[in-house]
């Protein structure tokens, strides 16, 4: 079995490519500040709780008497590669229609970049707690 298969290591891979997309959109929204009527954006909250429902193993039925469960999960081994953009709410607008405040996108840049790191570490750490469960005893 592939590590990047096992529930925690998607999750965290997802993770990863919703930080990567704020950022991305972060920096179109500082790139824009001067830009006449652009409005700043942003992605929805990310939400652990809906990784783990998309990966939730699914309960197999082996005999026509079980009860086949309802409500199970069974996305794409919680992977979900598209995010929801949407207009962020700034706390002012200019005369020209411009809703970017360059003191707000670096706020949300500094706490992206900080959660980024984060879950790099916790994807570190984590592969280093599989490698170390894979070892050969003594090694």
């Amino acid at each position: 079995m592939d590590a990047g298969e096992l529930p925690l290591f998607s999750m965290l891979r997802s993770r990863l490519s919703y930080l990567n997309e704020r950022q991305r959109l972060i920096a179109e929204n500082v790139g824009n500040g001067n830009v006449k009527g652009f409005a700043s954006k942003d992605l929805t909250p990310f939400s652990f709780q809906a990784q783990v429902e998309n990966a939730a193993v699914g309960v197999a039925v082996t005999n026509p008497g079980h009860i086949a469960p309802s409500g199970q999960g069974g996305g794409s081994n919680g992977v979900n590669t598209k995010f929801k953009v949407r207009k962020s709410p700034g706390s002012e607008t200019s005369l020209d229609g411009n809703s970017v405040v360059l003191e707000e996108e670096m706020q949300k840049m500094s706490d992206s970049r900080m959660n980024y790191d984060a879950a790099v570490t916790f994807y570190q750490k984590s592969l280093a707690l599989v490698r170390m469960a894979t070892r050969a005893p003594g090694r």
